[in-house]
Order: C-alpha cells, then sequence, then structure tokens
C-alpha cells in the first residue's frame, strides 16, 4: 500500500484479468505501444496502471542458429513461455521458431507436456527455473541448464551448461544415429 492506495505489480495476466486494473483513460495508445521485444511488469496503484517496467532478457546469439538446427533434426513446437503473447511472438520471430505457446502458467506448463504425450509426442522439455521442474519430471527428456536452479537440475535427466546450446543439437543428432 502506498497510504490507502494498494499497489499491485505483476504479468498482464494478474494485473488487468485476476486483478481488474485499468489502463488510464488517454493512454490506451502507449499502452498498445509498448515494445514487443521485452518482457513487461506492469504496476498499477489504486486499480490503476501506474508504470510498465520493460525488462530484456537478451537472445544468446546463437539461438537463431540452434533452432535451425534443432529443425533439420526433426523438432517442432519450441517455446513455452510465461511471456505475454506480444514478447514471445516477437521472441519467436527473432530465433525462428514457428509454433509458440505464450502467457504459459508454470502450472500449466507440465500439463502442456502430458497433453503432447498423450497425442503420441516425443517430449523434450529444457528448463532452469523451480517453475519449469514439474514439467522437467513429466517430458520423455528433461534437460536442465546447469546454471539455473538446483531443483530443476535434479530432476533433469541431462544437465547443460547455459554457455554451450549448441549441446542441444549434438543430443539431438546422437539420439537419431541411435
Amino acid at each position: 500500500y502506498i497510504g490507502d492506495e494498494r499497489v499491485i505489480i505483476g504479468s498482464y495476466h494478474f494485473v488487468f484479468e485476476d486483478e481488474k486494473c485499468a489502463v488510464p483513460e488517454g493512454e490506451e495508445g502507449r499502452f498498445q505501444e509498448l515494445p514487443e521485444e521485452y518482457s513487461h511488469l506492469f504496476l498499477a496503484i489504486g486499480g490503476r496502471l501506474a508504470a510498465v517496467i520493460c525488462i530484456e532478457d537478451p537472445l544468446r546469439e546463437e539461438a537463431p542458429e540452434v533452432i535451425a538446427d534443432l529443425k533439420k533434426l526433426g523438432i517442432s513446437k519450441m517455446m513455452m513461455t510465461g511471456d505475454g503473447e506480444r514478447t514471445a511472438r516477437a521472441i519467436a520471430a527473432r530465433v525462428g521458431v514457428d509454433e509458440y505457446y505464450a502467457e504459459v502458467l508454470p502450472e500449466d506448463k507440465a500439463g502442456f507436456v502430458e497433453a503432447e504425450k498423450k497425442k503420441g509426442r516425443k517430449v523434450v522439455m529444457v528448463g532452469d527455473g523451480i517453475n519449469d521442474s514439474p514439467a522437467l519430471s513429466a517430458a520423455d527428456v528433461g534437460i536442465a541448464i546447469s546454471e539455473g536452479a538446483e531443483i530443476a537440475r535434479e530432476i533433469a535427466d541431462i544437465t547443460i551448461s547455459e554457455d554451450a546450446l549448441h549441446q542441444l543439437v549434438t543430443l539431438k543428432a546422437i539420439s537419431n544415429a541411435l
């Protein structure tokens, strides 16, 4: 609280859908022009949007090449993120991902993995956070990033370094050969 006014900070879903906050009148245009390449954290005071914090999560330089190589090896549906639709779309376009899922809540990641498996697909999940752990466990193969959360590393079948995303391509090539 600031004085008597409630302060809320969080995702679009939390601030606007769950908490029913509003964009101040006359500011709708600015709200629509938020840069898509950033993750957005919304701050509302007294039920009205007061600020948007733009967070840059820089793409790894090799990401487009790794995605292209994985596609050649038969990997599809490559991105699931908690980021908003606009940010996910912009990042997917930059790295060459054809199919992505945005605004995925942490508790829904494992459900997504299970649904894909029920369709007869083999699922490889790559993640680094506590919120990724249930999906890493549910996947046919869970791959953790070594610099991520300890629980993700414990649950995963394989751990790779964040500095070596090309290891994903090597792993898939070895798997195909076997």
